[in-house]
């Protein structure tokens, strides 16, 4: 085979290695897939552990995406904003459906509206704005840079080329090895150049040492070294397969395969042997990351039937409906333990997330929607219920140092009676009212009962006081009207007494009366008639309903005056009709008999009003 034949060989060989690094290797690494499906396989991971932002606020999600702008890693950015910006947007369209239906409720016109964005939708869109623009800089600069690491490689290709050309000095390997050096750090160059200069670089890396003859050790020499390094870079490999976290393993990988790929060859008998020996440790980190992307899709598989058990009865809560506290409270209980269930559950399949998650999440809001509403309501119910009460105590209050002691008691108990079925007031002020609702019934009734119980005494004294009169009346032979009368106006000036025993002193007084009337000497009964009608009406004026009584008795006089004047009459009518009559002596004889009797009658009557309204 000729020289140029041989060359030609290698550069075969270079660039069959080159496209292996830059092809096969990277994708066999990647367990059949790009580096694009790779990092589709860490978002599903990512996803695994992503947060539920449906729970979040219009301000949670401010606050949230101006974290995400100082955040440099845009795919993270990305996947993150893909979600919350699509959630934001609902709750904002839902926002201008609630504020739309209000102005239709108000009598707008629909084609009239017009929805002002607050301050949180602005500084969300700013911020949105702010991260794009960001974004859109960042990967222009990059593109620029790596345009920019694309000139300084090929700027180091001509180098190389003028160093391969020219002659050889003891300089010309430190020159190649600074060389080697900058092409290193220079950095990522646009993807569609990165073959072709690759396949340049490292068949001018060939020539070099195949031309200079002079420095094979050191080229050997370099070329043992740069085994050393890739042999490190074996065992790191290696030592990623125990690494627990797969990402981590695969992310610490990928930086591997990016330092072996910048190291220099090696000697050509250990090439293949070094890199099957990277590759096989490469291939069971992809293999295991493989079984972890296949557990994991079984695992999100299985969530989402668990999920989706949990969102059928989340769903019932959505029309719950009830008028009582309690079926609420127990209900809120319910759904707060489903939603640990739900949270305890974890990640599912991205394609199903977000009808899964608006499905469960829109039950819950509703429910709370639905009891918001009720305690709405029930609050409204009971600041009602509040005012009612107020006006209640401020009337108790009113009334409390009142000495109207029956009047204001029987007001009293009915403000009491009203209290109880005027329902419950809001919580914080139910405790307080109370107090100053009881505090002013209790007021009232504590002065009361210190005045019956002060009265009961007086009354039980009062007692004894008229027991004694009447004895004195009782056991007198002989008296006289004066005595009577003085008697009389001693009992009445005394003062009430029990009322069990009110009807019978009465009793006992008026017998007690007539036994003393009887026995006073020289009295008609005229004069007895005329004398227990003054006792009668002196009692009538000091009982406690006098006013009344006297009043009746007077309206019961009047009309038996009128009635005896009318009967009076009649008999006098008739006593003239009878005169014609035959039997005009016997019948005139009758009439007259009761023309006197009723004659007689309504001068007591009118004795009795005299004697009445004089007292």
């Amino acid at each position: 085979m000729t020289m140029e034949n041989d060359k030609e060989v290698q550069e075969e060989q270079i660039n069959g290695a080159v496209e292996e690094i830059s092809d096969s290797v990277l994708t066999k690494l990647n367990g059949g897939h790009s580096e694009n499906d790779s990092s589709d396989s860490e978002d599903l991971q990512e996803d695994h552990q992503e947060a539920d932002f449906t729970q979040f606020s219009k301000a949670d999600f401010v606050a949230y995406v101006k974290d995400l702008s100082k955040e440099d890693d845009f795919r993270k950015v990305d996947s993150a904003l893909k979600v919350i910006k699509s959630l934001f947007d609902e709750n904002r369209q839902a926002e201008r459906e609630v504020a739309l239906q209000k102005f239709k409720n108000e009598g707008g016109i629909e084609e009239d509206f017009e929805y002002r964005l607050d301050e949180l939708d602005h500084s969300f869109d700013a911020t949105v704005k702010l991260i794009r623009d960001r974004k859109n800089q960042y990967f222009k600069g990059l593109e620029e840079k790596k345009s920019d690491n694309l000139n300084k490689k090929n700027d180091i290709l001509e180098k190389l080329r003028g160093l391969i050309d020219g002659e050889d000095s003891p300089q010309s390997f430190q020159i190649f090895k600074q060389l080697q050096s900058e092409w290193k750090q220079g950095g990522p160059v646009p993807m569609a150049q990165v073959k072709t200069l690759w396949a340049n670089y490292n068949a001018l890396i060939d020539r070099f040492y195949d031309h200079r003859n002079i420095y094979f050790e050191l080229k050997e020499l370099d070329r043992k070294k740069n085994l050393e390094a890739k042999l490190e870079l074996c065992v790191k490999a290696e030592e990623l397969i125990s690494k627990e976290r797969i990402k981590d393993a695969v992310h610490v990988l990928n930086e591997l395969h990016h330092e072996f790929k910048h190291i220099g060859p090696v000697p050509k008998e250990e090439q293949e042997n070094v890199w099957q020996r990277f590759k096989s440790a490469s291939d069971t980190i992809y293999a295991k990351r493989d079984a972890f992307l296949v557990d994991l899709q079984q695992e999100l598989k299985q969530n989402l039937d668990a999920k989706g058990k949990v969102e059928e009865e989340v769903l019932a809560f959505a029309s719950f409906n009830s008028d009582r506290i309690k079926d609420w409270n127990q209900k809120t209980k319910e759904i707060l333990e489903l939603q640990k269930r739900w949270d305890a559950i974890g990640g599912v399949p991205r394609n199903k997330s977000k009808d899964l998650n608006k499905k469960f999440w829109s039950a819950f809001k509703a429910f709370f929607n639905n009891k918001n509403q009720f305690f709405k309501k029930l609050d409204e119910e009971r600041n009602v219920n509040l005012k009612a009460k107020q006006e209640l105590v401020a009337r108790a209050i009113e009334l409390k140092s009142s000495d109207d002691w029956t009047r204001t008691s029987h007001e009293l108990k009915e403000l009491q009676n009203k209290w109880k079925e005027i329902g419950p007031v809001p919580e914080k002020q139910r405790e307080k009212i109370y107090k100053e609702f009881k505090e002013a019934c209790d007021f009232f009734f504590g002065q009361r009962r210190e005045v019956l119980e002060k009265t009961d005494h007086d009354q039980e004294d009062n007692l004894k006081l008229k027991e004694a009169i009447i004895e004195e009346l009782q056991s007198t032979e002989g008296g006289t009207l004066e005595k009577l009368y003085e008697l009389q106006a001693r009992f009445n000036e005394i003062g009430f007494v029990p009322k069990n025993v009110i009807a019978s002193v009465k009793s006992r007084f008026a017998d007690a009366t007539t036994k003393y009337l009887g026995s006073i000497a020289g009295l008609s009964e005229a004069q007895k008639d005329q004398a227990t009608l003054e006792i009668q009406v002196g009692n009538l004026k000091n009982d406690p309903q006098a006013e009344r009584k006297v009043f009746h008795k007077e309206q019961s006089l009047r009309k038996q005056i009128t009635k005896a004047e009318n009967d009076l009459a009649t008999l006098r009518n008739n006593l003239e009709f009878f005169g014609r009559s035959k039997n005009a002596a016997k019948m005139k004889e009758e009439f007259n008999d009761k023309i006197i009797e009723a004659s007689n009658n309504l001068d007591q009557l009118k004795k009795q009003l005299k004697v009445l309204k004089s007292v």
